[in-house]
């Protein structure tokens, strides 16, 4: 704090010296004339066509070709901002915060959001402040540490004053082009606005290494310790607020303030789509339809119940593979990932390499649904799929694939089967999926008895999670991607994202019973029953070991919510052979990797033994997608074939086209 205040002082006198030349006074003749009043005022739309506003380089004094720093500007430089324009905008950006509060007020039931954010702010002060006892507790270690930051702080701020004095000296803190929030040139060419950027890195930098050398942390402790010392910290960043990140600025003098109208507005809307509840837009949604610009690859819905409906596609081959391949997707997000478009589409890809391909959409749910739990997407949904392809085909074996959650239920499902004698599924892969929870990454932090029994009582209101809160918890994993990013541009700058399919499906949430959520929360990631033998479905112990069927397990590099040790670590569950990939990129992107694309690479090391970091140190690195490798392994196994089969083609009636009406339930 003291260092704090030592710079805020001398950036103060700074600002408060006399500049090197006199701005001259302005009397009654030299000063501008008033504009006369429109008798109708401009729209905000008309103010944008009004006289430029001053460049940046006017309001924030710059270095001149000399090095020293320039004259602060003269009141005839704010002379030329379009007041009227400006004070228009500013009561419609009143108008649209009141809406926005509005929003939130009228969406959230109160006692619901205090009894999840006391769960939050509960555990964030106990963690944290087990950091900072660690570091009271000798007076001198604290000392020293704080020492350190005051060093580090006081010397970026000497660089600071050299660079006024027009010295050309390098940065105590050198930019690191990858991020985003400082990529503009002002972070580095205003000696203010790098001075900024500097002090704030080296804090983050600081605050980082305070948590990752406190000592007798367990390991759950110190993972939310950082977890929230990132979040802390990328919420602080300068670039998130307007008076200090120089683009902000620039953006709201040209437009006159009528980017923060726009993004008030964007604001509001997004407030309202989350139900008071604020779902950051992260695409612009209107581009995109279901079925034509997604989800597009042709097929018909066959089957439909209460938690599901069942697609089959259409073949592109003349012959196709006896044996069919069902997928399992996760119902935190909607089945499309595996079908984006024509060039990124698993789906589309399996069926023009020879499989009858069927997937699983899972029901949005609502109220009705909120005693679905595990047991009945289990048989209403896997088990009842495996019937359905059965009488659509007259295949009895299958191979199937699940994804993420979907996996996890789908092994699961394995381990049922195996304890009753159900072997229709005789070949299986796990995309980015978890069966061991005791590393299970970032939304381990998520997860205690106070925060499950806050969202449980929340979930008793309404039967069911809102699909906003599930994925504000994912984004908060990469806040300065998936969080500030979009908060800088869409309510400050007021522009609409882009449309990119993939942010447009991580957008469309889906709800999840409350049943469901509660026994997967608890039984995997709190108390990791599936590892220890001790899930119990139907009365009926669960053990991985009794799944000898082939195991194809693809993990990727970069995973933040199923990480590749977890990954591998489950894999050794198994009692049958594993084969492990381990692919590059993260959780989507490194499973949604068509060879067409020659994106990224894998890596293969043999079976699943030892330790992760061993296993990758000996593994060998290809170049490309993993899905030639998948097809090589699958078709090994069940190369026959058979004439191929049109939906409703066996003794089910087409119901609807693909994707179906489920997908398309908006939650």
């Amino acid at each position: 704090m003291s260092a704090n205040k030592d710079q805020d002082s001398a950036a103060g006198r700074r600002r408060r010296a006399p500049a090197a030349g006199k701005v001259p006074s302005r009397d009654k003749a030299a000063a501008p004339k008033k504009p006369a009043r429109k008798a109708k005022k401009k729209s905000v739309a008309e103010n944008t066509s009004a006289a430029p506003a001053p460049a940046l380089e006017a309001v924030v004094a710059k270095p001149n070709s000399a090095g020293a720093l320039a004259p602060p500007p003269g009141l005839e430089t704010f002379a030329k901002l379009d007041i009227e324009a400006m004070a228009d905008n500013m009561a419609q950006l009143v108008d649209q915060g009141r809406k926005a509060l509005a929003a939130a007020i009228g969406g959230v039931n109160p006692d619901e959001a205090r009894s999840e954010l006391a769960a939050s702010v509960a555990d964030a002060t106990k963690t944290l402040g087990a950091v900072a006892e660690y570091w009271l507790s000798k007076p001198e270690r604290a000392a020293a540490a704080q020492a350190d930051l005051y060093s580090g702080l006081s010397e970026i701020w000497r660089q600071t004053l050299r660079r006024y004095g027009g010295e050309d000296v390098a940065p105590i803190v050198p930019s690191d082009f990858s991020d985003k929030r400082f990529a503009g040139p002002e972070w580095n060419e205003n000696p203010f606005f790098d001075w900024l950027r500097q002090s704030y890195l080296l804090a983050s930098r600081w605050a980082g290494d305070m948590v990752e050398r406190t000592e007798g942390l367990d390991p759950q402790t110190k993972a939310r310790a950082v977890f929230y010392t990132r979040l802390i910290s990328s919420a602080v960043s300068p670039s998130n607020f307007v008076p200090t990140n120089p683009e902000l600025l620039r953006a709201t003098i040209d437009a006159k303030g009528e980017n923060l109208v726009r993004g008030l507005k964007m604001l509001a809307e997004d407030i309202s789509a989350g139900g008071g509840v604020l779902k950051i837009r992260q695409s612009a949604d209107r581009k995109f339809e279901l079925g034509a610009d997604l989800a597009n690859t042709p097929g018909k819905v066959i089957w439909r119940n209460d938690v599901m409906e069942l697609i089959q596609y259409e073949p592109t081959t003349a012959e196709v593979y006896a044996r069919p391949l069902l997928i399992t997707p996760p119902w935190i997000n909607k089945f499309y990932v595996l079908d984006l478009n024509a060039e990124k589409s698993f789906v589309r890809w399996a069926v023009e390499q020879g499989f009858t391909v069927f997937i699983i959409s899972w029901v949005n749910p609502d109220e009705s649904k909120a005693k679905k739990g595990f047991e009945a997407y289990m048989h209403e949904g896997v088990l009842t799929a495996l019937d359905v392809i059965e009488k659509a085909t007259g295949a009895r074996k299958v191979t199937a694939a699940g994804y993420c959650v979907g996996g996890t239920l789908l092994a699961l499902t394995l381990a049922y089967m195996a304890a009753t004698g159900d072997d229709r599924i005789d070949s299986v892969t796990f995309f980015a999926t978890q069966v061991d929870f005791s590393d299970a990454g970032d939304l381990q932090i998520f997860v205690d008895e106070a925060r499950l029994a806050a969202l449980d009582e929340s979930m008793a209101r309404t039967g069911y999670l809102e699909g906003v809160k599930m994925a504000n918890a994912f984004n908060m994993l990469r806040p300065n991607e998936l969080i500030w990013n979009y908060v800088v541009n869409n309510y400050m700058k007021g522009v609409e994202p882009a449309a990119f399919d993939l942010l447009y499906w991580n957008s469309d949430s889906t709800r999840i019973p409350r049943a469901n959520h509660s026994f997967y929360l608890r039984s995997c990631y709190l108390e990791n029953r599936l590892a220890r033998g001790e899930m119990v479905i139907d009365g009926i112990r669960l053990n991985l070991r009794q799944v000898q069927i082939p195991v194809f397990e693809i993990a990727t590099k970069e995973d933040h919510i199923a990480p590749a040790q977890s990954v591998f670590r489950g894999a050794k569950f198994f009692g049958g052979d594993v084969t492990f990939v381990l692919g590059g990129s993260g959780h989507i992107a490194g499973i949604i990797n068509p060879p067409s694309k020659d994106k990224y690479q894998y890596w293969t090391g043999g079976p699943v033994q030892g330790v992760f970091e061993d296993w990758i140190k000996k593994a060998k690195e290809t170049k490309g997608s993993w899905w030639p490798l998948w097809l090589a392994w699958i078709t090994a196994q069940a190369p026959e074939k058979t004439p191929a089969r049109q939906p409703g083609g066996g003794k089910l009636k087409v119901i609807c086209d693909a994707p179906g009406e489920y997908v398309r339930v908006r939650g």
